[in-house]
């Protein structure tokens, strides 16, 4: 079983930035690929960005540029950095861990972080 814990979230005001960190723990999966995704009310979870160790990064259109990912060597940890915030980027953020060399669809990913609210006043 992998244990995923996010931090770093909170309420910002636009044009600001948040760091945000995912921590991975449990001796059953080596990851492949981490990512995060985010979900707003009533919308469905957005891939964001992930990160491969067969391909490196990739980035969603409407954060590129602005949200960078990265990881430790190990793949226990991965982080956002989120820049230039507007306030459409308010939503739960969620990391997640697949097997896949690339994907970025919930379908494939296996496990979820429980997710950490971002908020972004105007």
């Amino acid at each position: 079983q992998v244990q995923l814990v996010e931090s770093g979230g909170g309420l910002v005001q636009a044009g600001g930035s948040l760091r945000l960190s995912c921590a991975a723990s449990g001796r059953a999966f080596s990851a492949v690929i981490m990512a995060w995704f985010r979900q707003a009310p009533g919308k469905e979870r957005e891939f964001l960005a992930c990160i491969s160790r067969v391909y490196g990064t990739d980035y969603a259109d409407s954060v590129k540029g602005r949200f960078t990912i990265s990881s430790d060597n190990a793949m226990n940890t991965v982080y956002l950095q989120m820049n230039s915030l507007k306030p459409e980027d308010t939503a739960v953020y969620y990391c997640a861990v697949g097997p896949r060399n690339w994907a970025t669809s919930v379908a494939h990913y296996d496990y979820w972080g429980q997710g950490t609210q971002v908020t972004v006043s105007s």
